[in-house]
């Protein structure tokens, strides 16, 4: 039982929503379809939101691509803002009718859907002056760069006072986007972020890097020229194996690296002899584990929030494709698949 619910004439037995049942490439047309489905029942902890705006990110198409459900349908999606209809009785944080923005767990239904149902402990309160859309598009990458740089780092402390070179992979990405920021507004770092393209390297910039280097050419010389004293620490989003060579020669002894990115085999032996440390950074290891510290992402999130309001912060929204449903959302998925969005992509509620 849920101790606050909206009437039962609010909140219907059926729901829309976008699903999957078989891996299929994103052009085919039943790799993404609408359906229709049961309104979830929200648990003790449970909020159970109305859907107002969703994010994409690669882990959406990754999974659809590698996780075949057998016939079963599975729903995506992990960045969603909306506003909550139902609590369970165990709920602390939030009351219905509260804004909420965050990016769910990785092993419970996504929210392509009209209603959703997502543990309180790492919701957070949505950023009053954002659109659910621009709201939408923060929590994933918010708490991927906030636990790496903050969290797995650990010697990027906040606090201006911390000073040293960063390196962003991928800076005009969601991720590398949201690192910027908050390096640039939260610490005395200063950011070298990776570009290709004139676009992309003017977000970059937009986001907080103070220098771009073309991640197409080699990096260990463009490095040199815009740090020569070394790097202090790396947040790699993309590309890691490849640049690992190219890590160890511009970071410092006792640099550190973190890393998001999905590879093989990793020769780390190239990082002994400077005693640089590597991390991983998975931003659904709390919620997949259940950790004791579960709640630390509603922490987060509602400083991200706070941080937002008060202008430190920009929503890296950059591309709205409309209602969410299976055509948008497959449009949405081959943009990303495709490598070459910049900021994140988002879609706003839900049409018949």
């Amino acid at each position: 039982m849920s101790k606050a619910v909206m009437s039962k004439n609010e909140i219907p037995a059926t729901m829309r929503a976008v699903a999957y049942r078989a891996s299929l490439p994103v052009e085919d047309p039943d790799s993404l379809q609408d359906v229709e489905l049961p309104v979830p029942q929200p648990g003790p902890r449970d909020l159970l939101v109305r859907v107002a705006a969703v994010a994409l990110n690669p882990v959406d198409h990754k999974v659809r691509q590698n996780v075949d459900p057998q016939g079963e349908w599975k729903v995506l999606g992990w960045d969603a803002a909306g506003t909550v209809v139902a609590v369970g009785d165990a709920v602390e944080l939030f009351e219905v009718g509260d804004e909420v923005y965050y990016a769910g767990a990785i092993d419970r239904p996504g929210a392509n859907a009209e209603y959703h149902a997502v543990d309180e402990r790492i919701v957070g309160h949505k950023p009053a002056s954002l659109s659910f859309a621009e709201a939408a598009a923060l929590p994933l990458t918010a708490l991927t760069a906030w636990e790496g740089l903050f969290e797995r780092l650990g010697r990027a402390s906040v606090g201006p006072d911390r000073s040293g070179t960063l390196l962003v992979t991928a800076a005009a990405g969601g991720v590398g986007a949201m690192v910027s920021q908050l390096a640039r507004a939260l610490t005395g770092l200063t950011v070298v972020g990776t570009a290709s393209r004139p676009e992309s390297a003017e977000f970059a910039r937009r986001m907080g890097a103070h220098h771009i280097v073309d991640h197409r050419e080699p990096l260990a010389g463009q490095l040199a020229e815009v740090a020569p004293d070394g790097v202090d620490l790396v947040f790699s989003t993309v590309g890691t194996d490849h640049n690992l060579p190219a890590y160890a020669e511009a970071l410092k002894p006792f640099g550190a690296i973190v890393a998001v990115d999905d590879f093989g085999a990793l020769d780390i032996g190239v990082l002994k002899s400077k005693s640089i440390s590597f991390h991983w950074e998975f931003m659904y290891t709390r919620s997949l584990h259940r950790t004791a510290d579960l709640d630390t992402q509603h922490r987060i999130l509602d400083r991200v929030a706070r941080l937002a309001d008060d202008g430190v912060l920009t929503s890296t929204a950059t591309t709205d494709l409309g209602p969410v449903n299976a055509a948008n959302l497959r449009e949405a998925h081959r943009r990303q698949e495709s490598g070459a969005t910049i900021g994140k992509t988002t879609l706003t509620g839900f049409a018949r």
